[in-house]
């Protein structure tokens, strides 16, 4: 496994992170004991980053993360878990109620201390409560030692311009804008590089639109996006390749992204990404996946509240430019 800098935290962290969502049976139910294999099998195997949210499964993946790490030496693993995200649709960025979910998630988890705590999906949140009244409760918790670095996390690359534009974050972490259809992220580097924040990259199967199975009915993607991963797909069934094998080998290689977490609640599967990691990649069969998914490349969907839209950012001018 190789390790890179987390920015200007002073971490080293695995090119391949395991994030913790499905140990909350997000995608599938699991069972607790399938789930405990899997979280050993990633730092046996090398990965020393682990990402959960008391959002995923409510409370559950937490709690199933808690028990799996009871018998880890607590210096093998870096702990980052979230706050302000608790339902489908419940948000909460106050104050109070991040000291309070902090303390929950070190109950749950059985430690002491978190290495990062992340506000979840900020883009649900009213842009004064998260800047105003969120990131400096954040920075009390690192003051008490509760948590040694904090951040941000969401989908909308704007809501880190504009995050980025007001404070200084030790880490962000985005989802879906850093793999084979959408290369979008890499236009935020240089203000992350500049500013010395750590970047935690996730989906790098972009919620399942690079895979063989079904995309599940609930993926926000319209039809065109998800029209150009089937035929990608297709196409690295034809050569005899998974494009998730490619999407991950794309994902990991890149030096200025230090880690990329990938969920799973099986043991052969997080065993074989990593494996992945550790082998050539097909630079021809990217070149044509990549050709196949050009129309496409950097096509979203929209997410959070439109207040986040009216902000400074780095495409219009903002302060990366």
């Amino acid at each position: 496994m190789k390790y890179r800098k987390l920015g200007n935290t002073g971490l080293d962290v695995s090119v391949l992170s395991f994030g913790a969502s499905s140990l909350g049976g997000v995608f599938r139910d699991i069972q607790k004991e399938e789930g405990v294999r899997t979280v050993h099998t990633a730092i046996d195997m090398g990965i020393n980053l682990i990402d959960v949210s008391p959002y995923y499964g409510l409370t559950q993946a937490e709690t199933v993360l808690g028990e799996a790490l009871r018998s880890i030496p607590r210096d093998r693993y870096v702990l980052s878990t979230k706050a302000g995200r608790y339902g489908q649709d419940e948000f909460d960025f106050s104050a109070n109620r991040l000291k309070r979910s902090a303390e929950e998630s070190l109950r749950r988890l059985g430690t002491d201390y978190l290495d990062i705590l992340l506000l979840h999906d900020i883009e649900f949140g009213s842009p004064e409560q998260v800047l105003e009244e969120g990131i400096p409760a954040l920075e009390q918790l690192k003051k008490s030692g509760i948590i040694r670095y904090f951040g941000v996390s969401g989908l909308p690359l704007n809501i880190f311009d504009v995050a980025l534009s007001r404070t200084a974050l030790d880490v962000i972490l985005s989802y879906c804008h850093y793999s084979l259809n959408d290369s979008s992220l890499l236009g935020l580097l240089p203000l992350l590089e500049r500013q010395g924040t750590g970047l935690i990259n996730a989906s790098p199967l972009s919620m399942g639109l690079l895979s063989n199975r079904d995309v599940p009915e609930w993926h926000p993607a319209g039809e065109d996006i998800r029209a150009a991963c089937r035929l990608a797909a297709e196409y690295c069934r034809s050569q005899g390749e998974d494009i998730a094998k490619l999407a991950i080998q794309y994902t990991t290689a890149n030096e200025r992204i230090p880690t990329t977490l990938v969920s799973t609640a099986t043991p052969d599967n997080i065993r074989n990404n990593i494996l992945w990691t550790e082998e050539p990649m097909d630079e021809l069969l990217l070149k044509e996946v990549l050709e196949i998914l050009k129309p496409i490349d950097g096509a979203t969907w929209t997410s959070g509240r439109p207040e986040w839209d009216g902000a400074p950012a780095w495409r219009n001018g903002g302060p990366s430019s």
